[in-house]
């Protein structure tokens, strides 16, 4: 937290400024006002990580449709010292089958890398993220072999998937039941 001393001839004053950041970084467990419509959706129950960090545990989907439907994961964020101007580093800690999300769990999503703005929020990539399991961009993947599957045969992606929510391998990769 940044303080600021101010003074004048009859009185001595301390003023305390706190930075986005230190907001972020004080009260990683508690939704801000922003948040509380994506709470109420029954997107995160965040859990206290790091000093500078925490963990979100959602169920994705909203609409009953889609690939994920039913599934839960689990995102960690690490808010660095140069909050808001960079991006949060957010990584998918269940091992998911996804085009956009590698199997160390790093997520393309561009927001994340060169789209970012200062005005951008944990919000705007928490909706990112549910974006990113509705429509799974094959376009720009992280895993090619998902994506490669996905533009040449949707249903052999959806079995995939399926497969890998329900706890099984996809291949050689096993991946955890993750259903909620």
């Amino acid at each position: 937290m940044m303080t600021c001393s101010t003074s004048d001839s009859s009185s001595h004053q301390t003023r305390s400024y706190r930075t986005q950041r230190d907001r972020v970084v004080e009260q990683p467990t508690k939704p801000t006002e922003q948040h509380q419509e994506t709470v109420k959706q029954n997107l995160p129950s965040a859990k206290p990580g790091s000093e500078v960090g925490f963990r979100l545990s959602w169920n994705p989907l909203l609409a009953p449709e889609g690939f994920y439907k039913g599934g839960k994961f689990v995102f960690s964020f690490k808010v660095g010292q140069g909050y808001p101007h960079d991006p949060p580093k957010v990584k998918c800690e269940t091992m998911v089958y996804h085009p956009n999300i590698d199997l160390e769990g790093n997520v393309c999503l561009n927001i994340l890398r060169e789209d970012w703005k200062p005005v951008l929020t944990i919000n705007s990539i928490i909706y990112g993220l549910q974006y990113l399991f509705l429509e799974p961009n094959p376009e720009d993947p992280l895993n090619k072999e998902a994506a490669e599957v996905l533009q040449t045969n949707r249903r052999l992606f959806e079995q995939n998937v399926h497969r890998s929510l329900r706890g099984g391998y996809v291949g050689a990769t096993y991946f955890e039941r993750c259903l909620k």
